[in-house]
């Protein structure tokens, strides 16, 4: 019997092993045939109908922004806003980010911070006194070197039972009940973390005394004029929001939509919809903005550096990099990075809507027009 059942394990290991190695070598994408002495409108329009194609092909279903020095180069809806393929997307349909959205909450501690309400260095226990993390300050989790658990989800699952729907302050609460031990001391290294970015949603709402949705919209979104930007869960009031789009899985023969569950009731790690549009605003906002001064504005791209002397290079919910910053997300049905090449002054944006599994791929062969554009 257990030789039938090693036998059974190793074919189910070895089936397991194809299907790996078939999604990383067959999982392919049209090639994008760019070359280096096309005009640069031409290489835009190479773009367009190449996400056209790749809609077509069930590929790609979503909305994509390039940019140079402020201007939309391509600002477009490719597919459908649902499973039902009844509406079109447009530059103003509102996808989910996922933990694009991060960059979103890092901007709001910002502002606490251009007001005078709090420092980065501020530990997390002047604002939840029996946080049993003492030594965390608000900047290790913006920087995402806290040495927390990332264990509010297990914790919410485990409690599932009396938890109707995940909010940020029950998921903060399940945190500082259960007191799990740090996994190493605040600095030590960085190591992704959504904990990190609901309990800096969670402070925001105790300093700012509104919810993280009505904070945002009022202290954010509003002044910058993103009209199609705003946090959105199964928290908020309205079912759903003008140009919402909704997550569904885009298979070969059929398409079926996707719905959250109790957890999708937080936010600061997720819960942000926007539009390629307002994502044109937001790379501006990077640059200079209303809001908050140069200097404030500065300190979400500082690579931090660690106990050892290293420099890790996640900022203030963004990956650091010679030229620029960027970040990714995946939850539920969404598929999204945003590509921000600070030298250059240009900007790409990805928000996929439907479970897509060619999008490292599409990623990857974009890098083609990166090397041959001079924006």
């Amino acid at each position: 019997m257990k030789v039938v059942l090693y036998i059974l394990l190793g074919l189910i290991a070895i089936v397991g092993g194809f299907f790996a190695w078939f999604f990383i070598f067959f999982l392919k994408v049209p090639e994008l045939k760019i070359t280096e002495d096309m005009s640069e409108s031409k290489k835009i329009a190479v773009i367009d109908n190449w996400f056209t194609t790749m809609q077509e092909q069930k590929k790609f279903n979503g909305v994509v922004l390039f940019s140079k020095e402020g201007n939309a180069l391509l600002s477009k809806g490719y597919g459908f806003t649902n499973h039902k393929k009844d509406t079109k997307l447009t530059e103003h349909s509102s996808l989910r980010l996922a933990s694009v959205s991060k960059q979103f909450t890092a901007a709001g501690i910002l502002l606490l911070k251009e007001k005078g309400a709090i420092d980065f260095d501020d530990l997390v226990t002047k604002y939840l006194q029996d946080f049993p993390y003492k030594t965390v300050t608000i900047r290790h989790l913006l920087n995402q070197t806290s040495g927390i658990p990332d264990s509010y989800m297990g914790l919410a699952n485990t409690n599932k039972e009396s938890i109707p729907l995940l909010t940020n302050e029950i998921a903060v609460d399940l945190i500082i009940k259960e007191k799990k031990a740090a996994k190493y001391p605040p600095n030590e290294k960085f190591q992704y973390s959504n904990t990190n970015y609901i309990l800096l949603a969670r402070l925001i709402e105790i300093i700012s005394g509104m919810s993280f949705e009505d904070y945002m919209r009022e202290e954010v979104f509003k002044p910058l004029g993103m009209k199609n930007t705003r946090v959105w869960n199964l928290k908020s009031k309205e079912p759903s929001f003008q140009n919402k789009a909704d997550d569904f899985d885009n298979n070969p023969t059929t398409a079926s939509s996707i719905q959250s569950s109790f957890i999708d009731g937080v936010a600061g790690d997720g819960a942000v919809f926007s539009s390629s549009h307002d994502m044109l605003i937001w790379d501006a906002f990077w640059y200079k903005n209303p809001l908050l001064s140069p200097s404030t504005l500065q300190e979400a791209f500082k690579k931090p550096r660690l106990n050892n002397g290293s420099l890790s290079d996640y900022g203030f919910g963004w990956i650091i990099t010679d030229n620029g910053m960027w970040h990714n997300g995946a939850w539920l049905g969404a598929r999204t990075i945003i590509i921000r090449n600070t030298e250059r002054k240009t900007c790409t944006v990805l928000l996929d809507n439907s479970t897509n599994v060619y999008f490292d791929k599409i990623v990857e062969e974009l890098k083609k027009f990166s090397k041959y554009s001079k924006t």
